[in-house]
């Protein structure tokens, strides 16, 4: 399956993950920097029969797992990047219930009211786009008592702390062209989360941290985990304060 696009301007991920085209045969779900530690797909409830969504799913890696081992009725590996949804398309299209949906995150949840179980982003849309419109779109797509589990940075990879407001920070990046060029990527402190989440429509059920060393020379990295279900009557119009742009 294919969504039209609502995106603008050049790829910014055209090149991530160029190089490494292959299938992967996953052997669980990870939500930490280096996919190798913490908790799993058990985050995520009982999938049998649900219908979910990756927001930001790349090339569909996890979204594939999620559809082929968790017993997901329906699975939307949402992305913007044209280059990551051919990517996806390639790989994993004969997946069973896997549909690869090639549109702006926010704008496709805000389009498909109660439409969804489950939402997901692991480091996917939720850290590039502004949670301000992210959050109450995923509101309105999820189903009563629906669930979004999403994992983050919790501080910059420099080590640096993260901000104590809702900010983007622009990273560097390459576009199509070759050129260095930046990208905007919210890297917040978990209280601010919790507090957007509560703002949009949402109730915490589980936070945690999970600190990896890193391994020979690896930075060390720490990811926030966030577990949230939608409050009873949330997701309504008046809580997409923050229009998507056209």
């Amino acid at each position: 399956m294919t969504s039209p696009s609502r995106t603008s301007g050049p790829d910014r991920w055209q090149h991530y993950g160029a190089s490494s085209r292959g299938r992967r045969s996953l052997s669980r779900l990870h939500w930490d920097w280096y996919q190798r530690i913490g908790p799993g797909a058990e985050l995520l409830g009982d999938l049998t029969g649900r219908t979910v969504a990756e927001l930001g799913a790349g090339a569909g890696h996890q979204a594939a797992y999620v559809a082929a081992e968790l017993k997901a009725a329906r699975v939307m590996a949402i992305d913007s990047s044209t280059a990551q949804h051919s990517r996806g398309r390639d790989l994993y299209e004969d997946v069973p219930g896997l549909d690869f949906v090639h549109d702006d995150a926010a704008a496709y949840l805000r389009d498909h009211p109660s439409s969804l179980d489950v939402v997901y982003s692991i480091f996917g849309a939720l850290d590039f786009s502004d949670p301000q419109t992210l959050l109450p779109s995923a509101a309105v797509a999820l189903r009563p008592g629906g669930t979004l589990v999403f994992s983050t940075l919790a501080h910059y990879r420099t080590g640096a702390p993260p901000e104590t407001e809702c900010r983007p920070t622009d990273i560097p990046t390459r576009i199509p062209d070759g050129r260095l060029g930046t990208m905007q990527r919210w890297v917040l402190g978990a209280s601010v989360w919790k507090e957007l989440l509560d703002e949009h429509g949402f109730d915490v059920v589980h936070g945690d941290t999970v600190h990896d060393p890193g391994r020979d020379g690896e930075a060390p990295v720490s990811t926030t985990l966030l577990r949230a279900r939608k409050k009873r009557g949330s997701g309504a119009p008046h809580l997409l304060s923050h229009e998507v742009p056209a």
